[in-house]
């Protein structure tokens, strides 16, 4: 059974982000395993509750199929996190799949993953694109964004295809 690694923010991850998400992987026979800054309980921006049992310093990448960021408020600490950048770069490393929506990209670009590389992210006011843009991505604006084994989604309504595409990569 192929595996997935599903990283939230502790307090703040957005709610629909990770049920489509979730979704999308479970209708493909993933096993998910849920990860945060630690272990415990996580609070969703509406204010849903999931239980991660991994906490991002002590991940074994090498262990999972796939591995996603997902977005929300919450998700904007992590894009200066070193144990979720260290996630980020080790899955390139190890060739995994590697996905991230909404803001969650911008962990992505601050990680120095996505140079080269097409991506998108949820963007209001400019500031994610051109922060994608400055770390050497080409910013697509699309929904779900394909480059390679990295996977970029724009926010809520992409949620299940994107978890879709990542399980079909």
């Amino acid at each position: 059974m192929p595996k997935a690694l599903l990283i939230i923010a502790q307090k703040g991850y957005q709610d629909l982000e990770y049920a489509g998400t979730r979704k999308g992987l479970q209708d493909a026979s993933y096993a998910i395993t849920l990860a945060s800054t630690e272990a415990g309980e996580c609070i969703g921006k509406f204010g849903g509750k999931e239980e991660a049992t991994l906490a991002l310093r002590d991940t074994d990448v090498s262990l999972f199929d796939v591995i996603a960021f997902i977005g929300g408020p919450g998700a904007a600490a992590l894009a200066d996190n070193e144990d979720a950048k260290n996630v980020a770069r080790d899955a390139v490393r190890l060739g995994k799949i590697l996905g991230a929506i909404c803001i969650a990209p911008t962990i992505l670009a601050r990680a120095g993953v996505l140079k080269g590389k097409r991506a998108t992210v949820w963007d209001s006011e400019g500031a994610q694109a051109a922060l994608l843009e400055s770390a050497g991505a080409s910013y697509t604006g699309e929904a779900v964004t394909v480059d390679g084994k990295i996977v970029t989604g724009n926010g809520p309504a992409a949620a299940e295809e994107f978890g879709r595409v990542l399980a079909g990569l």
